[in-house]
């Protein structure tokens, strides 16, 4: 025989009353969420983490565009979050920025199609959640420090600020003839180049001095240039024991956040 409705009503009432308790919290939680842009006609995917504070936080937020290294390169849209920048947002869910986070695909590196997806990706998450233009930030380690210059050399007038982690502007080996910074590739002197055209961007380049992977050689040659260009603002710090990892340590200082955060376009 079957019961009457009204004996499981009690019960239905409750769970949709859990269901609906739940929510606010999910929400308030710091979270990534996959996101996809098309671009050249090809599908980009990416991840944007928003912050725990975004649900009660008036006003716009800042954004932080993420570009990672040659390990996390793929087409699964997820590895780029678990190096570098990632793991510092699940451990800090209440981190004050949005942050976009791309994906290069296999064997690539940051360029051409791989920076445009990058910038579609920041605008389109600068719409979707009425992120504050004046405040955006570009970082990158690595293989993305690379990209760092080479996206902030084609937009020199976008960003607020400059955190490029343990890259450099010449390919570092033999075996990896691809990776440099390509804006700057014909020019006789590609530091003074880089200086000169970024000299009222507010820079802060880190690396590690033991580096075997990208030796700091380029990066003490891009502070040198900064400094001779009398530009705005450019700090350069090296870690005496760091090796290649230098992204852990940058990423988990507050000093650099506090000074990142303060710039504005």
């Amino acid at each position: 025989m079957a019961r009457p409705l009204s004996r499981w009503l009690p019960l239905l009432a409750l769970l949709m009353l859990a269901g609906c308790a739940t929510t606010p919290a999910d929400s308030a939680r710091g979270r990534f969420e996959a996101r996809a842009v098309k671009v050249d006609g090809q599908t980009a995917y990416y991840q944007v983490f928003i912050p725990a504070m975004a649900a009660r936080t008036p006003g716009a937020l800042p954004v932080v565009l993420f570009l990672h290294g040659s390990g996390e390169r793929g087409n699964d849209g997820v590895k780029q979050t678990h190096a570098g920048l990632g793991p510092y947002l699940r451990d800090h869910p209440d981190f004050p920025a949005l942050v976009v986070l791309p994906q290069v695909p296999r064997h690539q590196e940051w360029s051409g199609h791989s920076n445009r997806a990058a910038l579609a990706a920041l605008d389109a998450t600068i719409a979707e959640f009425g992120a504050d233009p004046a405040r955006q930030y570009l970082t990158g380690m690595s293989m993305g420090g690379y990209g760092t210059w080479n996206i902030a050399l084609d937009q020199p007038g976008r960003f607020a600020a400059l955190v490029p982690v343990c890259g450099a502007v010449l390919a570092p080996r033999a075996v990896r003839p691809t990776l440099f910074v390509e804006q700057v590739e014909h020019e006789a002197d590609p530091y003074t180049a880089i200086a000169a055209r970024l000299k009222t961007t507010p820079v802060w380049i880190f690396h590690g001095a033991r580096d075997d992977v990208v030796p700091p050689a380029d990066d003490r040659r891009l502070h040198a240039a900064f400094q001779a260009a009398n530009a705005r603002d450019v700090r350069y710090t090296e870690y005496p024991d760091g090796n290649h990892n230098a992204w852990d340590a940058t990423y988990a200082d507050p000093a650099m956040w506090t000074w990142l955060f303060a710039q504005k376009r």
